[in-house]
């Protein structure tokens, strides 16, 4: 009997260190995870960006009979300084933070200093204090190829316009905003090339945008992701000169882009990012064509089921669509012709098997020439 007594004890003791070491303790998976999301001011219900993300955590707590609990912090001037000061006040209270956003690009001391805790940032890399990427292992940072999702909306935009002339409209030059344009313009120069279409891509020079090491990458560029008015402003502008396709992939900025389109006659909006058809919502009609996507809800659901199965570890990931995280939305959401669908639907095969590698800031190609073009 006492042979089995601490034979019994070993494997409890086993048990227990094994659960310890995949991160989550016993207790807090039978309690479920508390977990946090940082917003901006536009909140959780932003119908784009971060509530995508949110969605992501809505369905993993779904998935496990909402045993676990999030809630949403809001912090409203989506100033870097102010961000990360707002997940240092909460994260004593929460087994999981999730924030999304470049703001939160410094979050890396902040997880190095709560080792228990566990950390998804979202549309930023984790940096050490002189900007350099650096892999802590409780954060978990994933980035998208915005240029594939904005190649698809760039061919979406090209073989539906009626009067030759498309545009996109952007937030700030940040990587991943140039990412989207040149990702756009490419589209509509392969969809040229290889659809038959005829179209060309508006640039509105007043608008033009300056990256992050001070080069001039042209496009339509509100400069600010939080300024709807202007973004208003400069879709109008874009109308007047005859564009009737518009991409907004510029935050809250984007919803001045909404407002003056549903003003308009004749001319539609692609979503970025998540599925925007509801904010198309014009009377009787939709002004949404399709929306292209981030797929950040599957992603923040991947890594929370990741913490709970002890698989998690730091990375700092770049996701394209090989993993299912680009894609467009199809179905009752999706107003494309059938046409226009089977070139997304080819399109979206080669950028998975890499035959097409459409233009991003920073990865040597150029809108008018990169593979598969």
């Amino acid at each position: 009997m006492k042979k089995a007594r601490i034979f019994v004890s070993l494997l409890l003791t086993a048990a227990m260190t094994f659960t310890m070491a995949a991160g989550v303790s016993a207790e807090e998976d039978a309690e479920g995870l508390k977990i946090a999301i940082v917003s901006t001011a536009a909140g959780v219900d932003d119908g784009s960006f971060i509530q995508n993300c949110y969605e992501g955590i809505l369905s993993f707590i779904d998935s496990r009979g909402g045993i676990d609990t999030v809630n949403d912090i809001m912090e409203p001037t989506g100033d870097p300084a102010a961000a990360l000061q707002a997940v240092e006040d909460i994260v004593a209270d929460y087994d999981v933070i999730v924030t999304p956003g470049f703001q939160f690009a410094g979050i890396t001391p902040i997880a190095q200093e709560n080792p228990d805790k566990k950390f998804i940032l979202v549309d930023a890399g984790a940096t050490d204090a002189d900007g350099n990427p650096i892999v802590v292992d409780n954060l978990y940072s994933m980035v998208f190829s915005e240029q594939e999702g904005g190649f698809l909306a760039g061919i979406a935009a090209a073989m539906t316009s009626q009067s030759g002339k498309v545009a996109s409209v952007h937030g700030i030059a940040y990587e991943s905003n140039v990412n989207y344009q040149w990702g756009f313009e490419s589209g509509v120069n392969y969809a040229n090339a290889h659809y038959g279409t005829e179209v060309e891509v508006v640039e509105l020079p007043a608008y033009a945008g300056t990256d992050i090491t001070g080069a001039d990458v042209g496009g339509n560029y509100v400069g600010n992701f939080g300024d709807p008015a202007t973004g208003k402003v400069l879709a109008e502008a874009l109308i007047q000169e005859g564009v009737d396709v518009i991409f907004p992939a510029a935050g809250f900025s984007g919803t001045g882009v909404f407002t003056a389109v549903k003003e308009a006659d004749g001319v539609c909006v692609i979503g970025c990012d998540a599925d925007q058809y509801n904010d198309g919502a014009n009377g009787d009609s939709n002004i949404v064509l399709t929306s292209v996507l981030k797929c950040m809800d599957l992603n923040v659901e991947r890594q929370l089921n990741a913490v709970v199965d002890g698989t998690f570890q730091g990375e700092n990931a770049l996701l394209h669509a090989d993993t299912d995280s680009i894609n467009y939305v199809g179905g009752e959401h999706c107003q494309l012709s059938d046409e226009a669908i089977a070139a997304m639907d080819e399109a979206l095969a080669l950028l998975k098997d890499g035959t097409i590698v459409p233009a991003g800031n920073f990865n040597g190609y150029t809108p008018e020439e990169f593979p598969g073009l």
